[in-house]
């Protein structure tokens, strides 16, 4: 036998020893076809969109003053004040009483006036809009935490996985449908 058939040889002998270790070792340890799920936790995203609200509301306010003096009040409140007044006394008693009740009638007539101005209202119907908030939540993954072998882990996916994740070639298959 010459030299390179022996190395031959001896290089095929080592090659099928390390070929049958590893399928010896893939025998007895296979990898495992999926992955244990031990947890899944939803993830939620909340987006919040703006919309204008608007209402027709009445609003009060005080109608405008024709007489901001209250001329009209003050000198009806005189002339009946000055009427009443001349009817007591006599003489110059009658004069002075006169005086008093045309002062007392003016100064009625304008604080008469004056209520009335101030309870006189307008309504008018005023449009006022404000800004709400509607508010969605939507799940956009899920955060599974899984047992592979003697090691955990944990990743995120786009669907729930179900109780167990299918394993090609040691790798989770995320896309795969979940195993039963």
């Amino acid at each position: 036998m010459n030299r390179s058939m022996l190395t031959g040889i001896i290089a095929g002998a080592v090659a099928v020893t390390a070929i049958g270790g590893v399928a010896g070792y893939k025998a007895l340890n296979p990898e495992p076809e999926f992955a244990e799920v031990l947890a899944v936790e939803p993830v939620k995203e909340t987006t919040k969109t703006p919309r204008e609200v608007c209402d027709d509301v009445v609003v009060s306010e005080q109608a405008p003053v024709k007489d901001p003096n209250r001329i009209a009040g003050t000198a009806i409140g005189a002339v009946a004040g000055g009427l009443v007044g001349s009817q007591i006394g006599g003489g110059s008693g009658k004069t002075l009483a006169t005086i008093a009740g045309a002062a007392a009638g003016g100064y009625a007539g304008h604080e008469v006036q004056k209520g009335m101005q101030e309870k006189s209202t307008v309504s008018r119907t005023e449009r006022r809009c404000r800004t709400v908030y509607d508010t969605q939540t939507k799940t956009i993954g899920y955060e599974v935490r899984y047992r592979l072998g003697d090691e955990e882990g944990q990743v995120r996916m786009d669907h729930e996985p179900g109780p167990r994740i299918p394993v090609k070639d040691g790798q989770l298959q995320l896309d795969a449908p979940a195993a039963p």
